[in-house]
């Protein structure tokens, strides 16, 4: 590793608070929760960690100032603490609850202390400090699992509904294939186990954990419990005369009738193209709602045959119905 006091970019006369403070900043900069799939990130995520390590014990730091043992924390020649196998230094815990020696974190210092239980880091590191054993053994809870990594997939509508497989790239560099179930919904969140982040000195990575956004706008919505409305536009000339129009659903594009003299919110009703039942036995029907919509820019043909235009009944209150008690 290089030298700790570069990593941390503190100078070699910096307290213990002024080691501590650059940690914790660097350590919430290039946390890998912020840097998914970064290898490089996480490289230095760990040197930063390592550094740390030596540096924020005052004791190990003051072997490392004189050249006991080196910026990896192994000994400089034989008779200093690590002896012939080397590895990060141990602490021995000689206090009232002690009964052997430990380790403190993951890089050879207790965490817990080093930032208390209310630091944002403590819950991740405490659990890697755990994870290495301790005094007596069952004094601590077996070791806990990496914390979890975080991911957002964007689908359609359809997608959600029907179901479908997307391909995310996972921080530890992995691809992996997550299959989104059928009647997703907006954010909806899939657990993949073991698929999280590794911590230092804990074996069970985290999980992670995929949010699922469904794309704003389309013509679909859901009504009832298993019928899907798509509000499909039609014009004028289609709606007084009839006509074949394509229509999407769910699965993809089919060929409807629209009905001569068809009214806005005229309803034409596509059995089996809804959602799947969530009691698994079929599909419920597509409701494809018709909105009349007129030519834009105006036409003026239209325009001049309507102020010509004196139907049968022309006269009649459309909405007197509206008022009716």
């Amino acid at each position: 590793m290089r030298d700790p006091y570069t990593v941390l970019g503190v100078s070699k006369s910096a307290s213990q608070d002024e080691i501590k403070k650059a940690y914790r900043r660097l350590a919430r900069t290039m946390h890998p929760d912020l840097h998914p799939g970064d290898t490089k990130a996480a490289d230095r995520f760990k040197e930063i960690n390592a550094a740390y390590g030596l540096l924020g014990d005052a004791d190990k730091r003051a072997r490392y100032d004189r050249g006991e043992v080196d910026a990896d924390g192994n000994p400089r020649h034989p008779g200093f603490g690590g002896g012939a196998g080397g590895g990060s230094y141990r602490w021995r815990n000689t206090g009232a609850g002690g009964g052997g020696s430990r380790t403190g974190g993951p890089f050879g210092f207790d965490f817990d202390t080093a930032f208390g239980d209310d630091d944002l880091f403590s819950d991740i590191f405490a659990r890697a400090s755990r994870g290495r054993g301790g005094p007596g053994a069952g004094s601590r809870p077996p070791p806990r699992k990496g914390p979890d990594s975080h991911y957002r997939l964007t689908v359609s509508f359809a997608e959600a509904a029907t179901g479908t497989t997307r391909r995310v790239r996972l921080s530890n560099g992995k691809t992996l294939d997550v299959k989104i179930p059928p009647r997703s919904e907006d954010g909806a969140t899939l657990r993949l186990k073991g698929q999280g982040l590794s911590t230092p000195g804990v074996a069970t990575p985290g999980d992670a954990l995929v949010e699922i956004t469904i794309k704003p706008g389309g013509p679909f919505r859901y009504e009832g419990a298993d019928d899907v409305v798509a509000s499909v536009p039609v014009t004028l000339k289609e709606a007084v005369l009839g006509a074949k129009v394509t229509v999407p659903t769910l699965t993809g594009r089919v060929a409807v009738t629209v009905p001569e003299g068809s009214n806005g919110g005229t309803t034409l009703r596509l059995r089996g193209k809804g959602a799947p039942r969530k009691d698994g036995s079929g599909h419920g029907d597509l409701l494809v709602r018709l909105q009349i919509v007129l030519p834009d820019p105006k036409d003026k043909a239209l325009k001049d045959f309507l102020s010509r235009w004196n139907p049968e009944g022309a006269d009649e209150d459309v909405r007197a119905r509206l008022f009716e008690d």
